[in-house]
């Protein structure tokens, strides 16, 4: 099954899930819980009414309100990690019912719309737990600062317009700036290997998400300033020559951004910048 037939096979059985959920219905919500970094992980299972329009997010709200397993123990809320509700800000990004997304924008109706279903919540798997569902992405960040994700300051006084920039240009630009690093596609991807040694960031693979966001600053007329910089970031250690290929990334990015799209360009950027470099004499 191609990337789109998937895509439309998954739309037409939400569609579907959607047309047959029952109103009034409770779902079970089973949860991959730790009360700490080191400490040991645990299952336990929730029984949720759910009502019209209920996200996950308002389903572990309704947890945190009534934190009672369905064999009737009392047991703490669930620790979970969310802000703008509106799949904006990434941080609310777990695993659910297998795949990693976005718990604020997965409706319960699309997934679950019969009395009884089942809804499994675990913590994204590359990254440390600090609790529950909630974990550390400070691994992520540095790696958009391994590449320079910033547009450098050009003056602190007026110096005019800027340069113009095609309306073509400007689109495929602004698909790349969609990226919330949320973590989806790092933890979907197989070269992405959990490490919590943080001597070891700077080397192993960085992730397409850092790898977009390098092209996007990269064509930015001001960013590019730095593109060498972010170039000989990619070409190093754990750089764009560590991209297996695999896809998952693109096939999980809740923003549709094209991230193989970047990866290839990045990838024959990175050629020329070494071709430059040699006949510089600076390899």
């Amino acid at each position: 099954m191609s990337e789109a037939e998937a895509y439309s096979y998954d739309a037409e059985m939400r569609k579907a899930n959607r047309a047959k959920a029952v109103a009034g219905r409770s779902v079970i919500f089973k949860i991959k819980r730790c009360d700490g970094p080191g400490k040991p992980a645990r299952w336990e299972s929730f029984k949720v009414p759910i009502e019209e329009g209920a996200n996950v997010i308002s389903s572990l709200n309704w947890i945190a309100a009534n934190p009672v397993t369905i064999e009737g123990k009392k047991t703490t809320p669930v620790v979970w990690e969310s802000n703008c509700l509106e799949e904006v800000c990434g941080a609310c990004t777990m695993v659910i019912n297998g795949r990693v997304r976005q718990s604020c924008s997965c409706l319960i109706n699309e997934y679950a719309p019969c009395e009884g279903d089942v809804m499994t919540l675990e913590p994204m798997s590359k990254f440390p737990v600090i609790r529950d569902l909630w974990v550390d992405r400070a691994r992520l960040f540095n790696n958009l600062t391994r590449v320079k994700a910033w547009v450098p300051i050009d003056g602190t006084y007026n110096m005019g317009p800027g340069p113009k920039e095609s309306h073509d240009h400007q689109q495929m630009r602004y698909a790349l700036s969609e990226c919330m690093s949320c973590g989806c596609c790092l933890d979907a991807c197989p070269q992405f290997i959990k490490e919590e040694d943080e001597s070891k960031w700077d080397s192993s693979f960085i992730g397409a998400h850092a790898i977009s966001q390098a092209r996007y600053f990269n064509e930015h007329e001001t960013g590019k300033q730095l593109k060498a910089d972010r170039m000989d970031a990619l070409s190093g250690a754990g750089g764009i020559n560590d991209c297996g290929n695999a896809q998952n990334c693109v096939k999980v990015c809740p923003k549709g951004i094209p991230l193989t799209e970047s990866i290839g360009a990045i990838g024959r950027s990175a050629t020329i910048h070494a071709i430059k470099q040699f006949f510089q004499g600076k390899k």
